[in-house]
């Protein structure tokens, strides 16, 4: 197995639970929340989404799929393009409202192709491409990838951790 396919790999894992955890889930659903403090499952799959997205095309030098395809505008949020959801305040997790889980898990299999089709174009060697001089030690391709990675996962099983708490409580 090569990094690339190890990666790959490691992104579709992350697919698998964000559809695993929106699949079947009403827009009241997705947007409930533990308590008014809490992160919703809307917004954890929003952001890492967007996160996934942001820090691909930075690294990679591509336009994000959020502006590109139109996905912004198909979720008509209150937030400008280029946000994320880092520092959001609860205010900002209750304003991450949602249509229907598709619109979450379509975002996703956008910005999961987009990931696929980069990833695969990585050679002998392009893990070590420095992409962020901003931490001391630079940031390699590599170490990014597996922070998204990592991000991903972390997020995507709060969301299953909500999704079982609101089926246990039959929200």
């Amino acid at each position: 197995m090569t990094g690339a396919e190890l990666i790959i790999d490691a992104f579709g894992r992350v697919r698998e639970v964000v559809h695993q955890v929106a699949d079947g889930l009403t827009p009241r659903q997705l947007t409930e929340r533990l308590d008014d403090g809490a992160n919703s499952i809307a917004w954890l799959l929003w952001h890492l989404t967007r996160v996934q997205d942001d820090h691909f095309a930075d690294a990679f030098g591509v336009a994000q799929v959020w502006t590109e395809q139109g996905w912004f505008e198909r979720f008509g949020l209150p937030f400008k393009p280029e946000a994320t959801g880092y520092a959001h305040s609860s205010d900002d997790v209750a304003a991450v409202r949602v249509e229907s889980a598709e619109l979450l898990t379509g975002y996703h299999d956008a910005v999961h192709a987009q990931t696929i089709r980069l990833v695969s174009e990585i050679g002998e060697g392009g893990f070590d491409r420095i992409v962020d001089r901003s931490w001391n030690p630079p940031v390699t391709l590599g170490v990014r990838l597996v922070s998204v990675i990592s991000d991903g996962l972390q997020h995507a099983g709060q969301a299953a951790f909500i999704r079982g708490v609101l089926e246990r409580t039959r929200r």
